[in-house]
């Protein structure tokens, strides 16, 4: 049996560009599981192996890797830093136990920072933080840390000094060791000395050292006690503290260097190490039922227990479908029989592969706390739980956002038009925020994602990965529908045509729900027996269908509630089928007389840009429709929050470059559904009418 004190499952994320994907080139140079690493420049990194990573310089799918580090194993997963491929973090999160925010050290907490962030506190991820690029132009650890505490809200712990900066950054000092690790100018990972600390760096090395161990006593009584009374605890208790803080998410032990000049990854490994959880000692996943209610049992970490573990990716590539799972319980064996949930069907494990970027190892078997990729699964899809056909039981779910943008993708031969449907069904497959749909009226298959580049990338996998050659049409907006006044109303729903007939007649409230809830809810305050409780479900289900089009230009319809408040019956005539088709009826009778109104998706917009254009970013962005919601100040120029309608936003990128000399930045991300302006309203109506 593998000893799991010694496992460590680690993410690494940060914002695009702030050296995620090189740092994860040089831990695994450190580790000796590649022996020249790539750059992501030149477009050799080895956790970037799709043709679209390599060609635009930035991670769209977690690779997942296995590598060893002091006699721990480290399964490492390398994480998107794009706002369109958010979805790949937060499903790593879930299955991670720790891990390792990358910061730049001049650029500080970007937009996509903060998002990771809040992912990594949702899922209660312990981190340890890496400020990164310190060897840049602009470069200030101390104010990346500052940025850290105001605009995270986070606690860092300094663990090190950096030694000089910019071109003259050699090294840090380590606060418990008082050491200073110094670099040569080789770019050799190895070439480093152990030295005294600098003689001007003493006093701030004493000073930082003292409000780190006042931080860390805290998590003992006995042991804060004894400092206040004069006597400082030893390095092994220093460190057992940091490790509780750290699981604990009371601070985060905090790193610099540059990853690019091999100069500091070492630290951070000797951190994952030293401070962050093996899966023993994270809390244990519950088990839900199907509705997702939790039952009280958890898949305890122990290779003995029943098997409980979770599929958190589908990939295909030349060797067929890898599902990456973590086992979270129990034990797997190479051609084992396992029940997936939730589809109630069995699967055969054909084999079993560690990872290694786009390379694999066969195991016989995998256990509680493993990450692997297992092949010849046929029906899973990600989220889906795998356990013991004998002990069936589910795992917390994973939950994804609706996508907010479509483009039409038609194929441009007989040839493409037969490979289209398979090559889509691995892509929705692998990817839970991609949707695909076919529409009824043009017959023209519709892709949905959560943004441009999410779409672009889609099409680009499509053409290249599968061969299949498209037209695209212009990126469509996903609007909705909702009403804003309450209506009560009566419907009949009455057929007799020989035989038996139809009948069933409701009485209903239809009002507005507020916005950002769960979008419909039903409720039935009949009393007595005119409407039987056996036809309230049908009922609910024909306004429920309904609501997939809206009456204004049949986009479907949000934030309403239906009340059923009595209604008739006929001993002979009704049915569930009647009172669903009264349902339906109804629908189409009352949201008319609701006050319809079309919603638009807006986003939420983050902008850096340089001072000297932050008066034709903001012009811009008014005349997009778009709300400032804050201006701030940035070591590098401006950053300027604001709130815009999804299609005003359109090839903003572009834009945004020309105003700005090439030098803007920004990050997009959904924010909430508000109602259109009456003209904007106007003239989608007219271009749907106009379309059928």
């Amino acid at each position: 049996m593998k000893d799991l004190s010694k496992y460590r499952n680690i993410g690494i994320f940060a914002h695009v560009d702030a050296g995620k994907t090189t740092t994860t080139e040089r831990i695994l140079k450190l580790t000796g599981k590649i022996h020249k690493t790539g750059e992501v420049h030149d477009g050799a990194a080895t956790t970037d192996f799709m043709d679209q990573e390599q060609e635009r310089g930035i991670t769209i799918q977690s690779a997942a890797t296995t590598c060893f580090w002091d006699d721990h194993r480290f399964n490492i997963i390398d994480t998107p830093g794009h706002v369109d491929f958010t979805i790949e973090v937060y499903r790593s999160l879930k299955v991670l136990d720790g891990g390792v925010g990358v910061f730049c050290g001049s650029g500080g907490v970007e937009p996509q920072s903060e998002t990771n962030w809040r992912y990594a506190n949702e899922s209660g991820v312990s981190r340890v933080i890496f400020v990164n690029k310190l060897d840049r132009i602009g470069a200030d650890f101390y104010r990346v840390v500052e940025q850290i505490k105001n605009v995270l809200g986070a606690k860092p712990l300094v663990m090190v000094l950096p030694i000089g900066i910019e071109d003259d950054f050699t090294g840090m000092v380590d606060l418990l060791s008082r050491k200073a690790w110094v670099w040569d100018d080789s770019g050799q990972p190895e070439n480093y000395e152990l030295q005294d600390i600098p003689a001007d760096m003493a006093d701030k090395v004493e000073e930082s050292r003292e409000l780190l161990i006042e931080t860390v006593v805290e998590q003992d009584d006995e042991v804060m006690e004894a400092y206040l009374e004069g006597n400082e605890p030893d390095v092994d208790t220093i460190k057992k503290l940091i490790r509780k803080g750290t699981v604990n998410l009371d601070f985060f032990p905090t790193y610099c260097g540059s990853a690019f000049k091999n100069k500091g990854v070492q630290l951070v490994l000797n951190a994952v190490v030293d401070f962050l959880p093996s899966p023993t000692e994270v809390p244990a996943q519950p088990e839900v039922d199907m509705e997702g209610n939790e039952t009280g049992d958890f898949a305890t970490v122990d290779p003995s227990n029943n098997l409980r573990a979770l599929a958190f990716k589908i990939m295909d590539d030349q060797y067929g479908a890898l599902t990456f799972t973590r086992v979270y319980s129990g034990t797997l064996q190479k051609g084992d029989t396992i029940l997936n949930s939730f589809t109630g069907k069995t699967e055969r494990v054909g084999r079993i592969v560690e990872m290694h970027a786009d390379s694999r190892e066969d195991l016989d078997s995998a256990q509680a706390g493993d990450i692997v990729a297992l092949v010849g699964l046929k029906n899973v899809q990600t989220g889906h739980t795998l356990c013991d056909p004998k002990n069936p039981a589910t795992l917390e779910p994973m939950v994804f956002p609706d996508p907010v943008i479509s483009v039409a993708v038609s194929p441009k031969d007989k040839s493409a038009s037969e490979k289209l449907g398979e090559a889509i069904a691995k892509m929705v497959r692998e990817d839970p925020s991609f949707h695909v749909e076919t529409d009824p009226d043009s017959g023209e298959t519709i892709l949905k994602g959560m943004g441009e580049l999410h779409l672009d990338i889609k099409v680009d996998i499509l053409k290249r990965t599968h061969n299949v050659e498209v037209d695209v049409g212009a990126p469509q907006v996903a609007y909705r529908e909702t009403i804003t006044q309450t209506v009560e109303d009566s419907y009949t729903h009455k057929k007799q045509s020989g035989g038996s007939g139809q009948f069933g007649k409701i009485d209903y409230v239809i009002e507005p729900l507020e916005a950002g809830g769960e979008g419909f809810e039903f409720e039935s305050k009949v009393v007595g027996g005119n409407v039987p409780k056996e036809y309230w479900p049908a009922i609910e289900k024909g306004f429920k269908r309904s609501k997939d089009k809206g009456v204004l230009a049949g986009f479907p319809m949000l934030d309403f509630k239906v009340t059923l408040l009595d209604g008739g019956y006929h001993a002979v005539d009704s049915s569930a089928v009647a009172f669903e088709i009264a349902a339906k009826s109804a629908y189409r009778q009352s949201i008319p007389k609701a006050g319809p109104q079309l919603l638009e998706p807006i986003m939420k917009i983050d902008v850096f840009t340089p001072e000297d254009h932050v008066g034709d970013v903001i012009g811009d962005l008014n005349r997009r429709r778009g709300i400032i919601k804050s201006q701030d100040s940035t070591p590098t120029g401006v950053r300027v929050k604001a709130d815009a309608p999804l299609s005003e936003m359109f090839g903003y990128i572009g834009d945004l470059r020309t105003m700005t000399s090439g030098r803007g930045q920004f990050s997009m991300e959904f924010s909430h559904y508000a109602a259109c302006p009456k003209s904007v309203s106007e003239e989608i109506i007219a271009k749907v009418n106009e379309d059928k």
